[in-house]
């Protein structure tokens, strides 16, 4: 067995945890603490919170859903408006045809 079988998974491992966090992760913990400094920072300011957040990204999807069903119901009743006076017309143009 080589003694620098150890070492190599080793080094094999770190470069694949490199390749996938895009640095050595002492590096990307320290950005990702300053990122959340400054995140943190922008939304005490606004008087935001988390939770603040996980609301405002569910009533975005529930407003969205409604807003797309509205549209729809509306699509439906311009066809049901439109039904009213073309449907007559074309049954009483067939009954008009029909004795020719």
């Amino acid at each position: 067995m080589c003694p620098n079988r150890g070492t190599r998974l080793w080094r094999q491992a770190l470069s694949a945890l490199n390749r996938f966090l895009g640095d050595t992760p002492l590096r990307v913990i320290l950005k990702l603490l300053v990122v959340s400094f400054l995140v943190g920072l922008v939304m005490n300011a606004f008087g935001w919170s988390p939770m603040d957040v996980l609301y405002g990204i569910r009533n975005f999807f529930i407003d969205l859903w409604n807003l797309g069903f509205h549209a729809i119901d509306r699509f439906l009743g311009y066809i049901l408006l439109g039904a009213v006076i073309v449907v007559p017309a074309f049954i009483l143009l067939r009954i008009a045809n029909f004795r020719k």
